[in-house]
């Protein structure tokens, strides 16, 4: 199992794009939508009935940590957590600084493709 990810620059393909997986034996509990936006992420989220990151995905340290970082340092954290490693992370969150929005698949199935 991996984690896998998608960037999107609109909001409605998001919904749909999370709908096909889910079609296709994808959990929703392992599908997340990351913007560089809280609210916009929370919108789209629940838009397409996925998740959010949450201290629950990352744990208590990282949650706890996240409090103090900015958000650029939080979302490079959350990437991590999810099982990126650091330098993808770190090109992750510059598609977030573009206006991007991610779908991430967490443990995804061996051959799964979004």
């Amino acid at each position: 199992m991996s984690v896998l990810y998608k960037e999107f620059t609109n909001d409605e393909e998001v919904v749909t794009a999370v709908q096909s997986m889910k079609t296709n034996g994808i959990d929703e509990s392992n599908i997340y939508v990351i913007t560089h936006d809280d609210d916009r992420s929370k919108r789209v989220a629940d838009n397409a009935d996925a998740n959010t990151v949450s201290a629950s995905d990352v744990g208590l340290g990282t949650a706890a940590k996240n409090v103090f970082r900015k958000k650029g340092d939080e979302l490079r954290a959350d990437f991590q957590e999810l099982g990126f490693t650091k330098e993808e992370s770190e090109r992750l969150e510059e598609k977030l600084d573009q206006g991007k929005v991610l779908v991430v698949v967490k443990d995804a199935p061996a051959g799964f493709t979004i």
